[in-house]
């Protein structure tokens, strides 16, 4: 493991909705995040705002909230200035960002970056390598700068494990936290995102839930890390069908999204970042925030 992993405290909201806002209400958003209670703010990287920007500025409208990236491209620059970046941020708020990279995914890597997607296993190994060697002269933070990797499957999660603070599995269900904690054992971070949906009604939920999942279903990262948690293809097809749906998403009440966020704890999940979704895609869900806020152990 590359360092004891950074604090980021039980729970954690993981939320895109602050790149269409402006970044005055984002701040705004991470201030509340930070005073409802929650310990981190996760934040993507797409074809938004770029990922260490946006952590700057919402780490600079807060006090000892963590914002960590969910996650970096490790095809959107080189590994020196990914290091830079890593480097930087900790230096400026000692102990309060958590680089969360990865491989992301073929279309963003090689439809929109323009970059070859052929080797992401080998190619992660190569970049952890070189910022490992990357040249950097200017004052160091402590504690040391701190990493986790978006991981999956097995090889993946055991690197992990070996090189960096842990792992963020994103769009998974209790059940692979509980792989993933065995396959890298007791010690690293086990950051894990879950999406919720506060909508009671099970039609209106689970379209909401689908109109959220279509894009990744569509996936070969997620697709294929649902097929060795035993789902079928035709499970997977026409949005997904109610027994995909329902592990991947919790949906009813507060009690429902409570209940699925200690499922991820007992089967090992050190954190769990919350991402709360609408049936409107563009939705900044305060509301919802503040209603979880209320009914978890802040």
């Amino acid at each position: 493991m590359q360092n004891p992993h950074i604090d980021l405290g039980t729970y954690g909201i993981w939320t895109g909705a602050l790149d269409m806002q402006p970044s005055s209400v984002a701040r705004e958003c991470a201030a509340e995040v930070e005073e409802l209670g929650f310990g981190a703010l996760w934040i993507p990287e797409t074809v938004f705002r770029e990922p260490f920007v946006h952590a700057a500025f919402l780490l600079e409208a807060t006090r000892d909230l963590k914002v960590a990236t969910g996650i970096v491209n490790r095809y959107g620059r080189d590994a020196l200035a990914c290091n830079a970046a890593m480097q930087t941020l900790n230096e400026a708020y000692p102990g309060r960002f958590l680089l969360g990279l990865g491989v992301s995914h073929q279309h963003l890597v090689e439809g929109v970056r323009k970059h070859g997607y052929d080797k992401p296993y080998s190619g992660m190994v190569e970049y952890l390598d070189l910022m490992e060697k990357a040249r950097f002269f200017a004052p160091k933070g402590e504690p040391p700068a701190q990493m986790v990797l978006a991981a999956l499957g097995p090889r993946m999660l055991r690197l992990a494990a070996d090189r960096t603070a842990g792992a963020h599995p994103y769009f998974v269900p209790p059940e692979h936290t509980a792989i993933a904690r065995e396959t890298m054992g007791p010690e690293p971070l086990l950051a894990v995102e879950q999406m919720v949906c506060l909508v009671e009604d099970p039609a209106a939920a689970r379209a909401a839930a689908r109109a959220n999942m279509a894009i990744y279903l569509g996936l070969p990262n997620y697709a294929n890390n649902l097929l060795r948690l035993g789902f079928t293809e035709e499970e997977l097809a026409d949005g997904g069908s109610d027994r995909v749906v329902d592990a991947i998403v919790a949906w009813g009440g507060v009690e429902q999204a409570v209940a699925r966020v200690q499922a991820h704890l007992d089967a090992g999940a050190d954190h769990v970042c919350i991402q709360v979704i609408d049936e409107n895609l563009l939705h900044l869900p305060r509301t919802e925030w503040r209603e979880l806020a209320a009914a978890l152990p802040l």
